[in-house]
């Protein structure tokens, strides 16, 4: 019988593999679908403890992961279970816990790791362990996370729309085994959308976290420039990447946020976040959305392209947020749009890339992207970016806070939303549903690569319903600089009067 099994059974029947363990009669706990409230809330009571949670997880990952082709595991981490049974040690000790204790997470495969694995998605970095966590990754650390493992990744973060790599090859959507689940952190995506994990961690480029939310089922919030540190994260754009959490709920989301924001010395566009962090879970509220203004982008909902499944969805969002009691205004848009994000970004993949070889990995087993190229060492559908990003260039990136075109196209969103008084925009996160493996013609219908990324504003996604039967799909609020917790309330609110998000009926409870 397996261990985790024979663990739980002893549970049941009254033995002594929990210290502290409630009779029989207690409820059995419900892993599927399990907040971090409620995990902490069942280890508190005896129901389980940390290393009987961690095994749950690996066993519906041996079960899952592997035979379904989800393939979202790059690397278990070989500690988890010491890390937890360290938990439960602490706990039985100091009846105290952190404030992610025993939060069990899905860490993407560009966050250096201590002693595991970190590879950006490429076979070139095969074998190479950092010595030191990225910062984020350290901050869940002591907050008494489990990092349960490396999930896999659109290879160096390239691709938006697909999750595949050199290191772990194809990710695919739980919901439907046979689509994408968007890029590039659609590893973390689909193994939390999966209950392979609690949550996860993401990077955001562009899509990056975004995308996977949508097409997962899953909340995903893209922080503002500077909120969270990118230390220790193996680098797409540097002008416009960030890391965030992917949960299954708003109230998660928000507990891993508060822990993950702050200043860090190693990434100066962090100082801006002094003053500007705070217990985010304090601002959820039923009510949340009572008086809000919220404008309706309406370039991004009503396109040629868009699945007409996602425009019915996205009225009913507008209808339920009206219900909730919010303001809206419809239309809204940008004056100009158009010649404001003419050419606007910039970005240096090459420099930015070997300045990380430098500083976290000069014991890789390459030092430059140049090396990885001539080694051959990449899948193909990424030759083209690779060999863009190598031409000479003389360009000098700055932050979104400094870039002049940055600059103006901030300014005119923010002017835009303060003529209307508003304190959010939304659209679909994505126009369309998620494509089908290998169809490089439909429309992908992303949403995420503008508005967000070339502002430095911040923007969460949440579930707002199916398309095509059980097809996930997203809602986005944008909002004014280090308003998260603005955010977070509204996304709140709209949450629990929809309750949208579903696990995905191909992977159920183990023994059912």
């Amino acid at each position: 019988m397996h261990s985790s099994v024979l663990h739980l059974l002893l549970f049941v029947l009254g033995g002594t593999a929990v210290a502290g363990a409630q009779p029989a009669s207690a409820r059995p706990f419900k892993l599927e679908e399990t907040t971090l409230s409620e995990t902490q809330q069942a280890i508190r009571s005896g129901r389980i403890t940390c290393r009987a949670l961690v095994e749950r997880y690996l066993d519906r990952i041996a079960v899952y992961d592997q035979s379904t082709h989800l393939n979202t595991v790059v690397l278990l981490n070989p500690t988890a279970i010491a890390d937890a049974e360290r938990l439960d040690a602490a706990f039985a000790r100091t009846r105290e816990m952190g404030p992610l204790h025993c939060a069990v997470l899905a860490i993407k495969d560009n966050y250096d790791t201590r002693g595991l694995q970190t590879t950006g998605g490429s076979a070139a970095l095969k074998g190479f362990a950092p010595t030191t966590d990225a910062f984020m990754v350290a901050r869940l650390r002591s907050a008494g996370a489990v990092l349960l493992f490396k999930s896999n990744m659109a290879e160096w973060a390239f691709s938006p729309v697909v999750t595949e790599s050199s290191i772990g090859g194809l990710t695919r959507n739980p919901y439907d085994l046979a689509r994408v689940p968007a890029g590039s952190s659609g590893g973390t995506a689909a193994s939390v959308a999966a209950n392979f994990a609690l949550a996860g961690l993401g990077t955001d480029t562009g899509d990056s976290i975004r995308g996977p939310a949508s097409h997962n089922g899953l909340v995903g919030i893209r922080p503002t420039m500077g909120l969270t540190s990118r230390d220790g994260i193996v680098p797409l754009n540097l002008m416009a990447d960030v890391g965030g959490p992917l949960a299954r709920t708003v109230a998660d989301s928000a507990a891993l946020l508060t822990v993950l924001a702050g200043t860090d010395p190693a990434d100066p566009v962090t100082r801006l976040a002094e003053g500007h962090t705070h217990d985010y879970t304090r601002d959820l509220r039923p009510d949340g959305l009572r008086g809000v203004r919220i404008g309706i982008l309406r370039r991004y909902v009503n396109t040629d392209t868009t699945d007409p499944e996602v425009s019915a969805l996205t009225e009913q969002a507008i209808a339920d947020l009206k219900t909730q009691g919010a303001v809206i205004v419809d239309p809204f848009d940008i004056p100009h749009y158009d010649d404001l994000v003419k050419d606007i970004g910039c970005g240096n993949f090459q420099a930015d890339v070997d300045h990380w070889f430098l500083q976290h990995a000069p014991d890789a087993p390459f030092h430059s992207i140049r090396a990885v190229y001539d080694a051959g060492l990449y899948l193909p559908y990424i030759q083209k970016d690779l060999e863009e990003s190598l031409k000479p260039s003389t360009e000098t990136c700055q932050d979104t806070w400094h870039d002049p075109k940055s600059v103006a196209f901030r300014k005119a969103v923010l002017d835009s939303m303060d003529a209307q008084h508003l304190d959010a925009i939304i659209y679909p996160t994505w126009a369309n549903a998620p494509r089908l493996i290998g169809d490089l013609k439909s429309p992908d219908g992303d949403n995420n690569q503008v508005l967000s990324p070339m502002t430095g504003l911040p923007a969460i996604t949440v579930p707002m319903g199916w398309t095509h039967g059980n097809l996930p799909a997203g809602l986005q609020l944008l909002g004014r600089a280090f308003a998260e917790g603005d955010l977070l309330r509204f996304a709140y609110a709209y949450e629990q009067a929809t309750h949208h998000r579903h696990a995905p009926a191909a992977f159920p409870a183990l023994g059912k």
